[in-house]
């Protein structure tokens, strides 16, 4: 018994010691989160926004950005998070990979059906999208517009 206390206290520790950012995160959307003050977008998906609406598979509208945020929140609980860095993006949000309990956040939220692939930027997690829309997950069991055209449509086009 010991032996396993220790090695998942080290499995934690080491985690931890490769990460860029380590704390409690707070969810602010679905591919979006805050750890110490700092704004950290999850690398390679894109979640629908808040007022996005999907449909589900009888047409009815449900607004899937929410349930995205609240699923993620969910899942994080009051673990502890830890992203490593990758990027900044242009609002000035550091773009990280990040885990939780040591399950891949970005990869768990699509695979759920919570969030897309973002293949402009990775194509990281393209197998668990596939995964999802096969098993009919979350915004899957409908229909939904990506995000980035959801956003794209609500500028004008620009």
């Amino acid at each position: 018994m010991k032996r396993i206390i220790i090695t998942i206290v080290a499995a934690t520790l080491s985690s931890a010691a490769l990460a860029d950012v380590v704390g409690r995160a707070s969810v602010i959307d679905g591919d979006t989160i805050e750890i110490h003050g700092q704004r950290i977008r999850l690398h390679g998906i894109d979640a629908p926004e808040k007022g996005q609406p999907c449909f589900d598979a009888s047409g009815k509208s449900y607004r899937c950005g929410q349930i995205a945020a609240m699923a993620l929140d969910e899942f994080i609980g009051a673990s502890p998070v830890a992203c490593l860095e990758r990027d900044t993006d242009r609002y000035g949000r550091t773009v990280a990979t990040c885990a939780v309990r040591g399950v891949d956040i970005e990869a768990w939220l699509v695979r759920n059906g919570h969030a897309f692939a973002y293949r402009r930027y990775s194509s990281d997690h393209i197998g668990a999208e596939q995964e999802a829309k096969n098993a009919k997950r979350g915004l899957w069991a409908g229909s939904a517009q990506p995000p980035w055209e959801w956003r794209k449509d609500r500028r004008g086009g620009l």
